[in-house]
């Protein structure tokens, strides 16, 4: 090797503690951050995958707190933090009231509800208007059932329309809500002998070819 060779290389590795020794705390402070934002984010993501597990045991126990009709079941539920587990538990103590004879107090327990998920908060509008059309205030129901389009909320509707009188509001209502269901639905013999009763004609289904 060429002695120009040696001193290139010394006069190289020079500049490289040179600049270690001017960026070496700046660069092991860096891996440093780097690495607690690495462990910080792993313990985070831990921690709420625990409130996640957490949270989904202590629905379970309010869930089979309802279904073993045990007097804590109100206050397991009043225990869950905010949100969908809540509005769920929520309303399956309002079906295990009605259920029970006890409607006044599962419409109370559903008027509790206030719910930020608009699917959530349209079948708390519908079991309190089902419930008010039941005791025969079909005229409260009717305001809750008009404020949605759904099969269900279009069926409430028609039923607080005939319960008023009003055949013809109802038959459309019947009649609007037919199309939306799906063929082999369930609800849609039911709604089909519905709309017959106040004179309508169920859509007979397309032939295929």
């Amino acid at each position: 090797m060429a002695i120009d060779d040696l001193l290139d290389e010394h006069e190289q590795s020079e500049r490289v503690r040179e600049w270690l020794r001017r960026n070496g705390a700046g660069l092991i402070g860096g891996v440093a951050l780097g690495l607690a934002a690495i462990f910080g984010w792993k313990w985070w993501d831990g921690q709420r995958a625990n409130q996640r597990m957490d949270a989904a045991n202590a629905y379970q126990a309010a869930i089979d707190a309802v279904d073993a009709s045990d007097a804590k079941a109100a206050d397991k539920i009043k225990a869950l933090p905010p949100g969908s587990y809540a509005d769920l538990a929520t309303l399956a103590l309002a079906k295990s009231q009605v259920l029970a004879g006890q409607r006044d107090a599962a419409l109370a327990t559903l008027r509790g509800i206030s719910s930020s998920d608009p699917a959530i908060a349209e079948i708390v509008n519908l079991r309190i208007a089902r419930l008010l059309l039941d005791a025969g205030k079909a005229d409260e129901a009717l305001k809750l059932a008009g404020q949605g389009d759904s099969p269900a909320a279009l069926e409430l509707r028609g039923d607080a329309e005939l319960a008023l009188g009003q055949r013809e509001r109802a038959r459309d209502a019947y009649a609007k809500a037919l199309p939306k269901l799906d063929v082999g639905s369930p609800r849609r013999g039911l709604l089909e002998l519905k709309l017959t009763e106040v004179g309508g004609t169920p859509p007979q289904p397309e032939a295929k070819s």
